[in-house]
Order: C-alpha cells, then sequence, then structure tokens
C-alpha cells in the first residue's frame, strides 16, 4: 500500500505527496500531459523536440543542469505517445532547488534561435542513428502506419518525418509550448522524507504565481474497427529475417486490459511461455520470439516479434504463429500456469515501486488515468483474471481482420 496525499493549486496544478522517512533522497517528478499523439499530422516530433528543449535554459535559469548538479542531483525525461515526464532526484535539504528549476521552465521557456538549432540537430541525429542507420531501426516508422489509419498513433514518437523537425519554426515551437507547458496541464509529485504543509508551501510559493492556461486539446480522432487483415514486405540490410504481427486491443482503462496483460505474457514473455516454448525451443523455427502489449492510455496493440531461424521461409514461420494463436484461443489455461504469471506480475510490480522515484512516476501516471490510488487497486484487478476471461479476450482479438503483419526481410 502506496499512502499519499494530494491537492490542487488555484492554477490547476495537481500536487501529490508520499511521505518515505527511510530515504535521505528526494524525487520530483513532473507529468505533462502533452504526448506525439497531440502533435498536428504535419508537424510531428514536437513532444520529443521538446523533451530535449526544455533543458536549453529558462527566464531565469541559463543552463538547468548546473544548478541540479551543484546540491547533488541528478535527473532525466521521456516522451511517449501519450506523456511527457520529467523527473529528478537530490538530497532532501536540497529539495527547493529543485521547485525553482522546474517551476522556472514552466513558467517561461528560454527560446533562441541558438538554442532550437543545437536540439533540431540533436534530434535529427537521434532520428538517423536510431531509425534510419541502425538495423530493423525503422520497424516502427514502419509497422505504425499499418497498424492505425486515423489515431495519431500511426506515428513514432520521433516523428513521421525527419522534415518535420528539420522544418521546425520558431512560431510553431512557441505555440506547442503555450499550449501544453501549463500548470493545469501537468502533474507534480514529491516522493521522500518530506510533509505536506512543507510541500503545500513549496508549491505555492514557486508554481502559485504562474498563469492557469486551458490547453486547446485536439480532437484526437477514434481510430476505426479494423474490418481486413493488412500486410506489409520490406527488404533490408538485416542480419536475419523477422516477422511481426500486430492486433488491435483495448485502452489502458478497459476492463480486459489486464487479461490482454496475461494473454502477452502467457505467449511470449520468457523461455516457458507458448510461443517460445514451441517456436523456439521445440520447433526452432525462430531464434527468438515475443509477445506485448503496447500499455497505450488509447486503444493500444499487442505485438508479437519473432527472428527467424536460417532457412525458414516466412510464410511458414507466420502460418505457426498463427497455428498458436488458434491452440492458444481453444486451450484452457491451467490453474498452475496462470498463478505463475500472476506471480510474476505481483513480483514486479513490487520490484517498481522500490525507490521514490519509481513511487513518484507511478503515482503521476495512475493520477493522469484518473486517480493515483490505482496504484493500490491494479492489481486485485489482475489477481481477480479468470482462464475463461483470457479465453474470450483471447478469441476477441487474434482473428484475421484484426490482423497486421509485417515481413522484414533480408536483401
Amino acid at each position: 500500500m502506496i499512502e499519499f496525499q494530494k491537492f490542487t493549486l488555484d492554477n490547476g496544478l495537481k500536487v501529490i505527496v508520499h511521505q518515505d522517512k527511510t530515504t535521505p533522497v528526494v524525487a520530483m517528478n513532473i507529468l505533462y500531459n502533452v504526448g506525439a499523439k497531440d502533435e498536428d499530422p504535419e508537424l510531428t516530433g514536437f513532444a520529443h523536440l521538446f523533451e530535449h528543449l526544455m533543458f536549453g535554459g529558462s527566464v531565469n535559469i541559463p543552463k538547468y543542469d548546473e544548478p541540479l548538479q551543484k546540491v547533488g542531483g541528478e535527473n532525466n525525461a521521456f516522451t511517449n505517445n501519450d506523456i511527457t515526464n520529467y523527473y529528478l532526484s537530490l538530497p532532501k535539504e536540497n529539495i527547493e532547488t529543485a521547485f525553482w528549476l522546474e517551476s522556472d521552465r514552466m513558467l517561461n521557456l528560454a527560446f533562441t534561435d541558438k538554442s532550437l538549432e543545437v536540439q533540431r540537430s540533436v534530434v535529427i541525429e537521434e532520428y538517423k542513428q536510431r531509425y534510419l542507420n541502425q538495423p530493423y531501426g525503422d520497424i516502427w516508422l514502419q509497422l505504425r502506419p499499418l497498424i492505425y489509419k486515423v489515431h495519431p498513433y500511426q506515428w513514432a514518437t520521433i516523428g513521421k518525418s525527419i522534415k518535420h523537425i528539420e522544418d521546425a519554426k520558431m512560431e510553431d515551437v512557441k505555440d506547442f509550448y503555450a499550449r501544453f507547458y501549463n500548470p493545469d496541464n501537468a502533474i507534480l509529485v514529491i516522493a521522500g522524507d518530506v510533509n505536506l504543509d512543507e510541500i503545500k508551501t513549496l508549491s505555492q510559493k514557486w508554481f502559485g504565481t504562474i498563469n492557469k492556461k486551458s490547453p486547446k486539446r485536439r480532437e484526437i480522432p477514434k481510430e476505426p474497427i479494423q474490418t481486413k487483415s493488412r500486410f506489409l514486405k520490406l527488404e533490408r540490410n538485416v542480419p536475419a529475417n523477422a516477422i511481426f504481427k500486430a492486433y488491435h486491443v483495448v485502452d489502458r482503462l478497459h476492463k480486459d486490459y489486464q487479461t490482454t496483460d496475461f494473454i502477452s505474457d502467457l505467449l511470449g514473455n520468457g523461455k516457458s511461455s507458448q510461443l517460445y516454448s514451441s517456436l523456439v525451443s521445440d520447433k526452432q523455427i525462430f531464434t527468438s520470439i515475443s509477445c506485448f502489449v503496447s500499455g497505450d492510455i488509447h486503444p493500444g496493440v499487442i505485438y508479437i516479434a519473432g527472428y527467424l531461424s536460417e532457412g525458414i521461409k516466412a510464410e511458414d514461420a507466420d502460418k505457426a504463429i498463427q497455428n498458436e494463436l488458434v491452440d492458444f484461443c481453444n486451450s484452457t489455461v491451467d490453474d498452475k500456469k496462470l498463478q505463475k504469471v500472476k506471480n510474476k506480475y505481483l513480483a514486479a510490480k513490487e520490484f517498481s515501486n522500490l525507490s521514490v522515484l519509481d513511487k513518484a512516476l507511478n503515482l503521476a501516471y495512475y493520477e493522469l488515468l484518473g486517480d493515483a490510488n490505482l496504484i493500490n487497486l491494479e492489481s486485485d484487478l489482475y489477481i481477480n483474471v479468470s482462464s475463461e476471461d483470457l479465453r474470450r479476450v483471447a478469441n476477441q482479438i487474434f482473428t484475421d481482420v484484426n490482423s497486421n503483419t509485417l515481413y522484414y526481410l533480408r536483401k
């Protein structure tokens, strides 16, 4: 049980406080409710670009990292299709430095042509290195638009095209900041040896005077139900042939999400999973295979990714996967197997909340989903999944018309 208290400032900033007296370190996590899905289709990659720009200096602080390092702190950030998240940790006696730094860049980021060019170059280089010049690097650039035809999940966090970042104008960057980097579009979590009154005082002092600007969010289009299987074949300079299969699944708050998560574990998480045991260990059709859910807030995807053994035809390997999925849909998972994945989940859940930084991040995310207390309630949803649930949901997911298949073949 993770205990916490929360309050909201007049400008809309949500603040959550978790007291942990066992550590001298305090963590601050600030989640902005903006991700790649909130971008203009003609100006993609901006959420990720902003993750970089936010470290470029603000109105009163030329370099973000220097003051934090001087007081023994460290920081990082990440962006995905749903959120942009900034986090730091530092000794508790220096906690006010964290409030100063984060409030200043929420108040007024220092936009200069130089900082934009520097971060633009960093992102472009990252795009080239990770997505264009690396074996299998462009898989998600190819797979996402195959899966999604309307919803903005159709592009990766890095963006649809490198050109969108190359052509980013200062006015577009400022507009994105004004729309989303506001107190009423953020969730602040403090975790460590702190008390509520102290955090209320610091929050009001440093964030309370920042003006509320209700964000004008995009109307995000709903992805239509897929009614026909989709297929794409690519040839690249890669060491081995690969198959990627993707099926639409429910959103993060749907009652069947936990069941879907367990289906992915039973199929392809670890060497004892069905796909690995059958298609790697026994039949040696693949050298490796895995199954995982995207975990998106909006309706997401369950993926199967397999790398073929030498001499195996992609069509035969694909058919082998499909046979295993049919077998899974027609079988009943025994109690022992189901209990094993439940135990695995509970252990992972405990591990994911070990540090104050982990707890700060998770509390912010669950609050975004609707209620930070979901961090304490979700385990029951997993524990209550039955073998009947697994079979019912698997039969809904693994239909031919819901399938998206990519053959990623060696030239």
